[in-house]
């Protein structure tokens, strides 16, 4: 592969996981959670997908797209569900309890719910789908996975680092607020979609 295909490759995909669900997931987490474990959690994620489209991306095509985006739609509204009732104070006490006794496992806690979050939302998503397409068309998985991957990294170290500097500038009740309808709204949106296609 040449150096143009890889660059193109890069490009496309970081160009297209920024509009992402995903991504927008990954800036709402990094206000609740370190921007760090965030991040790495998001990218595990990313490159576990690429690594799915680009080794097996033909079973990938065997699950069947209704249930992907109803698990999809579920964890949204879950998510939308707790920022906007668990109030913030009952979080901020809950985490001060935990600071000092579990930093390790903390640390733990958010890189794993950040992967469970973006690996499920990413699951069949468009950028999964053009590396699967790249693959197809290039027979070059190695090449075609590491400009996905590194693409997608940096727009998970962004999303995670953004976030943190969206609560610099916002209060985080009002951030909260609006994670809390977006994720809502992506909810509502992927099960009203899920409901048109199979009707």
């Amino acid at each position: 592969m040449s150096v143009g295909a890889f660059l193109g490759i890069f490009a496309l995909m970081f160009v297209l996981e920024l509009p992402d669900k995903t991504f927008v997931a990954t800036v709402i987490m990094s206000t609740k959670a370190r921007p760090l474990m965030v991040a790495l959690g998001a990218s595990a994620a990313m490159v576990v997908q690429m690594a799915l489209a680009v080794g097996a991306g033909s079973v990938l095509t065997l699950v069947p797209v209704h249930w992907r985006d109803l698990v999809v739609g579920l964890i949204f509204l879950a998510g939308g569900a707790y920022l906007l009732f668990v109030p913030e104070s009952e979080e901020e006490e809950k985490g001060r309890r935990e600071a000092a006794l579990e930093r390790v496992a903390s640390h733990w806690k958010e890189i794993t719910t950040a992967f469970v979050v973006i690996f499920i939302g990413e699951f069949g998503d468009l950028t999964q789908i053009q590396a699967l397409n790249f693959e197809a068309k290039l027979h070059e998985p190695l090449e075609v996975f590491l400009a996905a991957s590194i693409a997608l990294i940096g727009v998970s170290f962004i999303g995670a680092y953004g976030g943190r500097a969206l609560q610099r500038v916002m209060p985080l009740k009002r951030i909260r607020l609006g994670g809390g309808l977006i994720f809502t709204g992506l909810g509502v949106w992927t099960l009203v979609s899920l409901g048109v296609s199979v009707g």
